[in-house]
């Protein structure tokens, strides 16, 4: 059985404030595209089942273009390969947290052939295909309930999918960085990937293999909390049970550069201009249209205040968005001891007010995402 595996689409996510001409949010028509392809792509390789690992959607309420497009893409797999059952889960980014509020996921059991589990465990069986999957959503992990990762003797084919983080100290050495906060934890131990066919995770932004027939899809486009971590390609997996096997299709999505660190240490604002400027001009076809990073590290604020700003303007004007992070040096004191302690940065004070100082008075809250949310503040704040 071939098996396509997608997860972490993001519908609707946004940033950078740049518009397409149709006055839409230009990352959010990149990743709709995004979507359009992975599922043209789907169409042609006519696998027998499509899977879908949660995050379909950036946020639990989504904008009504997000919907619309979603829904059209879901009936072009049900339209052109009527045979061919989707089953999607939802992840931590599509759940609600009031139950009353409602899942959209919901809205796509309307299509033929697509099956969702949202709020709940679900096994969905698949006659056709001698097919059981175990579908375990991000509110299900949360509540417990993967302590019923029992496969199903009765079928020849038994898939599990689920929506989370997978622990343990060989999975800590495969996933590189914590690219979404939120997510549950499950234990490689719980899952036993060698009594299931296939294991298709979603949560996790990179497509990773945890086991032969155990795999992270990875998502289809840059939208995790840093995508600077995220230098490979993006797409999705087709997945062969007979030969085990998990080949990489990948997407055209829109080119991230990150560029070399500058380090300013001794510099005077001309040479910090020139290395900049150089750096910039080495990136192939240029910037326009590109999603750019530039570090600055040891950088002194008068230094800052006097670069060429006319010239960095500019590139922001070219680039869909350009970031100038700057850096300031590493300020040491000493203590009352002699003992030279480093001052923390703003994003490491904010962290450790949040981590240790800040009362948390509603259990729903996270205090990893709080975490998060916190350091994109502050870089946020320093972009502007």
């Amino acid at each position: 059985m071939r098996i396509a595996h997608l997860a972490d689409l993001h519908l609707g996510f946004r940033a950078y404030h740049r518009v397409t001409q149709r006055g839409a949010n230009a990352r959010e028509a990149d990743v709709a595209d995004a979507f359009r392809q992975a599922v043209a792509r789907v169409v042609e390789l006519r696998p027998d089942l499509v899977l879908v690992a949660g995050d379909v959607f950036h946020t639990v309420r989504p904008s009504n273009t997000s919907i619309a497009e979603a829904f059209r893409q879901f009936c072009r797999l049900s339209e052109e390969l009527p045979d061919t059952p989707v089953v999607m889960i939802a992840g931590n980014h599509d759940s609600p947290r009031s139950a009353d509020t409602g899942n959209i996921l919901n809205l796509f059991r309307e299509i033929d052939g697509v099956r969702v589990a949202c709020d709940e465990s679900r096994t969905v069986h698949l006659p056709q295909l001698d097919t059981s999957i175990l579908c375990l959503p991000h509110v299900a992990l949360f509540a417990g309930e993967q302590a019923r990762l029992e496969p199903d003797p009765a079928v020849k084919y038994n898939l599990l999918m689920l929506h989370g983080t997978i622990g343990g100290a060989a999975a800590e050495q495969k996933l590189r960085y914590v690219s979404e906060y939120g997510g549950a934890i499950v234990e490689n131990t719980d899952i036993g990937p060698e009594r299931w066919n296939y294991v298709a995770l979603g949560h996790y932004h990179i497509a990773t293999e945890m086991a032969p027939n155990m795999w992270y899809a990875g998502g289809i486009e840059r939208t995790s909390t840093n995508i600077w971590m995220e230098k490979e390609d993006k797409g999705f997996l087709l997945y062969d049970t007979e030969t085990r096997r998990a080949d990489f299709q990948p997407l055209r999505t829109r080119t991230v550069v990150d560029l070399p660190w500058v380090e300013a240490r001794g510099l005077g604002p001309a040479e910090v201009d020139a290395r900049i400027r150089a750096l910039v001009e080495k990136v192939p076809e240029g910037i326009k249209g590109k999603i750019v990073r530039m570090v600055v590290t040891d950088v002194q604020r008068p230094c800052i205040r006097e670069l060429n700003h006319k010239q960095i303007r500019e590139w922001k004007a070219e680039a869909l968005h350009f970031h100038l992070d700057a850096r300031p040096p590493e300020i040491r004191r000493r203590a009352a001891s002699g003992a030279p302690v480093r001052r923390q940065t703003l994003q490491e004070q904010v962290e450790s007010f949040i981590r240790k100082d800040w009362v948390l008075r509603d259990d729903r809250c996270e205090r990893d995402h709080l975490v998060e949310l916190g350091k994109t503040y502050v870089e946020r704040t320093g972009e502007g």
